[in-house]
């Protein structure tokens, strides 16, 4: 595995690959890998004949009372666990080169990112469309692949390479869990032992919505009520939001079509998201 902190070094060696006619997957990250990342770099593999990943924990992504200098950078472990999964390049950048000194521009995507996180996070969805294209401007990539855990930023990525014409496949992996239930996010190494216990609150309230969903219910209250009923079971899960949207994540009143079912609820110091995605199924 080649690694370099250098948009420099990314772009000859990407031109390298290019030149011999190989194609190339990206899966860009914040670090702390688990094994939904790795399962993206595992789809990656099998779809292009290079991977390219990127460790960057993002300073534009996160609020000035977010959890930005003690969010987990195992670096070590995420190279072992990169290289083990056969990736080709790690690109490592650094944040004062990434954004040097006046560095000003900021890419956002009206409407779908004021909503849900964006609501909860004013000035996250900015922060993530903004570094997702300066990646890919290096990178070039022939796919770029997303987990469907964070559902509303894979929309969100999805319509800015629609929007500005950016030549890349935009691919949408499943969410990767536990045992439990419990969807893998690096935040989840923030809860206790009891917490976490309890942290399958987010997927059992979705299971229970779904089963609702499958035996006719179609109104979007009834639903949100469906997991508040299941999470008040679970006294440490504080709600952030519990919501029913279209494709566009718009609030719905019935469902009719597709919907995403997107939940997000604090446990001591940890902050999780979940979703899920109904298709009539």
């Amino acid at each position: 595995m080649l690694r370099t902190h250098r948009a420099s070094t990314v772009r000859r060696v990407v031109a390298g690959w290019r030149r011999r006619g190989l194609t190339v997957g990206f899966v860009p990250t914040m670090g702390a890998i688990h094994a939904g990342h790795l399962s993206l770099v595992e789809r990656a593999a099998r779809h292009a004949d290079r991977v390219v990943a990127s460790v960057f924990v993002n300073p534009l992504q996160f609020a000035p009372h977010e959890d930005y200098r003690r969010y987990p950078r195992p670096a070590q472990r995420d190279r072992r666990l990169l290289r083990a999964a056969s990736v080709d390049l790690l690109w490592e950048p650094r944040a004062a080169e990434f954004y040097p000194a006046g560095h000003r521009t900021r890419v956002k995507v009206e409407g779908l990112g004021d909503v849900l996180e964006g609501a909860s996070r004013p000035g996250h969805f900015a922060g993530v469309a903004t570094v997702v294209l300066k990646l890919l401007q290096v990178v070039g990539p022939d796919a770029l692949w997303l987990g469907q855990k964070d559902a509303q930023q894979a929309r969100i990525i999805e319509r800015m390479v629609q929007d500005l014409d950016v030549p890349v496949r935009v691919r949408r992996a499943p969410t990767v869990r536990e045992r439990d239930g419990l969807a893998l996010s690096s935040r989840n190494a923030y809860l206790s032992r009891e917490e976490r216990r309890q942290a399958v609150a987010l997927w059992r309230g979705l299971e229970a919505a779904r089963a609702r969903l499958r035996a006719g219910e179609r109104s979007a209250a009834r639903l949100k009520a469906v997991v508040r009923r299941v999470w008040r079971e679970y006294p440490r899960v504080r709600e952030d939001y519990v919501a029913v949207v279209d494709r566009d994540l718009q609030p719905l009143a019935r469902v009719r079509g597709p919907a995403l079912l997107a939940v997000a609820a604090r446990l001591g110091r940890a902050r999780l998201i979940d979703n899920l995605e109904w298709n009539g199924r």
